[in-house]
């Protein structure tokens, strides 16, 4: 436990978690993400944006990583 850098980051159990893992977005990509898509969607919810992107990660074959950041705006940018 020592040996692990505590953080401040805390985690809650809102419909995104499931979106942020390992295998698909770090919380950086996540962030940059949603910032991208509410500037270009100002109208908008952040809780529309996050559905968006599960309907594009389904479509994707349940996954997100392998495709740009600007593959990912686009495809959301349709859904919205």
């Amino acid at each position: 436990d020592n040996f692990l850098p505590k953080t401040s980051a805390s985690f809650s159990t809102n419909s995104y978690d499931a979106f942020i893992s390992p295998n698909t977005l770090n919380l950086s990509s996540f962030t940059k993400l949603m910032k991208k898509l509410q500037e270009i969607h100002p109208e908008a919810s952040r809780d529309r944006i996050v559905d968006a992107l599960l309907e594009v990660r389904k479509n994707n074959k349940g996954i997100l990583s392998g495709l740009s950041i600007n593959s990912i705006v686009k495809r959301t940018s349709v859904i919205l």
